[in-house]
């Protein structure tokens, strides 16, 4: 069943992991006239994670996106949510990345939100994250990267704060100016 033109939808799939589910998902979303817009895939344990944001230019409904990934095999069992975007696909200036903070060490309960306070004071604005729990040879450690926009003005101060907030938790904190990034205000 068709809707109106230019429908967008976000997608949203979680299932246990296995080689192929991007190519499944992506190449049915092809097939069926979707262009993908931003995109993200993680593996969470033993699990996976994927979302998107797709836009059908003939038009479709969620009905018909959700039932045809239903029946793909590799998505046999997986939780998947089609739903309506009513917001614009083209990013705005924040959304630029501009820098790259590494956070690393033991586990530190609350360390998002600190790091994440941080940010917000110096009106840094996160583009990405993501969190992951690494072997180490006394257990694990956790490595936490944050993909941000910040004006060059307010970086130089962001940084010494990012780097005293990890140092108050015994972390190891590494910063890195995306390349090419206008980071004038």
């Amino acid at each position: 069943m068709t809707t109106s033109s230019n429908d967008k939808y976000l997608i949203s799939i979680m299932g246990r992991d296995q080689t192929g589910v991007v190519s499944a998902v992506t190449g049915y979303l092809f097939e069926i006239g979707a262009n993908l817009a931003d995109s993200a895939f993680a593996v969470l344990g033993e699990a996976f994670e994927f979302s998107c944001v797709a836009e059908f230019a003939a038009g479709a409904s969620s009905e018909e996106v959700l039932e045809g990934l239903t029946a793909l095999d590799l998505l046999v069992g997986a939780r998947i949510t089609v739903t309506a975007f009513p917001f614009a696909l083209r990013r705005g200036a924040s959304a630029t990345i501009t820098h790259v903070v590494d956070i690393s060490g033991g586990d530190r309960p609350g360390l998002v939100a600190r790091i994440s306070e941080v940010l917000v004071d110096y009106n840094a604005n996160i583009v990405r994250m993501s969190s992951k729990r690494v072997p180490s040879g006394d257990g694990f450690d956790y490595r936490t990267r944050f993909a941000i926009n910040v004006g060059e003005g307010r970086f130089t101060a962001l940084e010494a704060a990012l780097y005293n907030t990890a140092g108050s938790l015994r972390l190891d904190c590494g910063v890195e100016t995306v390349a090419g990034a206008d980071t004038t205000e």
